[in-house]
């Protein structure tokens, strides 16, 4: 007997968000207890590290707050656009919006909840990493509270490493790297859905704005 099981598009995009979000945090928690802080590992040759480090920032270790006021406040904004966002995605999916922009949002989302999830519980769950030794999970003996955790970022692509020429004023001299933050899985994410939805599905959003 052939039995099969169509999903709603709700349910699809659930699941899929699910399994992103599964993927970002098993490579983060990978690195996190098996790679001490500041720790590189070369993927590809020089252009390619996996690399540990940890910031209390935004995405691609922005640093957009100072003290633990700050870190909270961070948090709790990252929440509220992650809850933004869901409701957002909704009215899409009950609007029939094309699978295209859909697919960017859940993107965004993924990636937004996938960061959250550290800030939230990563300094409860796990031990400090420091240069010196790995974080190991203990949960209840972390090295922060919640809403206080670090991000982890681990790729690190410094294609071009050079110095920038003496005639460029003020840079004169300086090194230059391109790319030089480090960043994580969520952080593509966030990142790929707006360049999709930017170069493919801008004509779905200038068209309800004129409406």
């Amino acid at each position: 007997m052939d039995m099969k099981i169509k999903l709603s598009p709700r349910w699809v995009i659930v699941l899929s968000i699910i399994l992103l979000l599964i993927i970002d945090q098993i490579v983060k928690i990978l690195v996190k207890t098996n790679m001490t802080l500041g720790e590189a590992i070369p993927v590809f040759g020089e252009w390619f590290f996996i690399r540990f480090v940890e910031n209390d920032g935004a995405a691609y270790g922005m640093k957009l707050a100072d003290g633990p006021w700050g870190k909270m406040a961070l948090s709790l904004i990252r929440i509220v656009l992650v809850g933004f966002i869901s409701y957002y995605i909704h009215t899409l999916v009950k609007k029939g919006a094309p699978k295209g922009v859909i697919a960017g949002m859940a993107l965004i989302l993924v990636g937004a909840l996938g960061n959250i999830i550290d800030c939230m519980f990563y300094g409860v769950l796990f031990t400090e990493s420091t240069f010196d030794t790995v974080a190991i999970f203990s949960p209840g003996e972390g090295y922060s509270s919640f809403l206080h955790g670090y991000v982890v970022d681990m790729l690190h692509f410094p294609i071009i490493e050079t110095t920038y020429p003496d005639w460029v004023p003020v840079l004169g001299g300086d090194d230059f790297v391109f790319f030089s933050p480090v960043f994580n899985v969520a952080d593509a994410y966030i990142s790929i859905g707006f360049i999709y939805l930017i170069l493919f599905q801008h004509k779905y959003f200038n068209r309800h704005k004129e409406a």
